[in-house]
């Protein structure tokens, strides 16, 4: 056993990215309800990291701000992407962490403009042979994933691979965590609650209804998602 109290070790975890392109409260809050709007049980109480590459140096009240984001029920643990030493400041001074961005794996919160394919990062395979239980969290780092069961409403798959279903997928399925748009999701009877491919998702709403409870294949084609029979 250790002999202090206390023990700093390094980790990784996925988080959902919030990219502010704007400082405005009142615009940032009719934002965030529209989003929220569109997966409330997704976002709800959710980790959430701040970008603000796109400010440069708009000025801003940040602690207004903070308490806006917290109001909608999202939980700030950082702000990535700033530059801007007069920006940096500001932040600063409202109390908020900022933080350095190397290869932490972050989801971004929204769809994102295509960008150029990269490398698969998969190395190997992880294997589920049990079923995955609401609630429960399957992250499969640096790797493909491979669920040979079902998938209960409120679970949730994260690979930064492919995905493969092999059983009823009610929860939510991730696919290319870490930004591979080359990532995809094979499925044998879709009915996910939310498929996403590298940022890029769907909600059940928009799951073709001719695919609805069938093999299915998900993939990113000119920056948005498509499904295809799984033959």
């Amino acid at each position: 056993m250790s002999n202090t109290p206390i023990e700093l070790k390094g980790s990784s975890f996925t988080l959902s990215v919030v990219h502010l392109h704007e400082t405005q409260p009142a615009v940032i809050r009719e934002a965030l309800q529209d989003k929220i709007a569109q997966a409330p049980a997704f976002l709800k109480h959710a980790p959430v990291v701040l970008n603000v590459a796109s400010l440069n140096d708009k000025a801003g009240d940040w602690g207004q701000i903070l308490q806006i984001i917290t109001d909608a029920g999202l939980h700030v643990v950082g702000v990535s992407g700033c530059k801007d030493s007069i920006l940096r400041a500001e932040i600063e001074r409202a109390g908020l962490p900022l933080l350095t961005e190397g290869k932490d794996k972050v989801r971004p919160m929204v769809p994102q403009a295509p960008a150029e394919p990269v490398a698969s990062v998969a190395t190997k395979t992880r294997i589920i042979d049990t079923p995955v239980r609401s609630g429960q969290r399957v992250y499969a780092p640096n790797s493909d994933l491979v669920v040979t069961s079902h998938v209960s409403a409120g679970a949730e798959l994260i690979a930064d691979g492919n995905i493969h279903i092999y059983g009823g997928m009610r929860g939510r399925a991730l696919a290319g965590a870490s930004g591979d748009r080359d990532a995809q999701i094979f499925c044998t009877a879709l009915t996910a609650e939310l498929v996403s491919i590298a940022g890029v998702y769907w909600l059940s709403d928009r799951l073709p209804a001719d695919f609805y409870g069938k093999a299915a294949r998900l993939r990113l084609a000119g920056g948005a998602l498509t499904v295809e029979p799984l033959n």
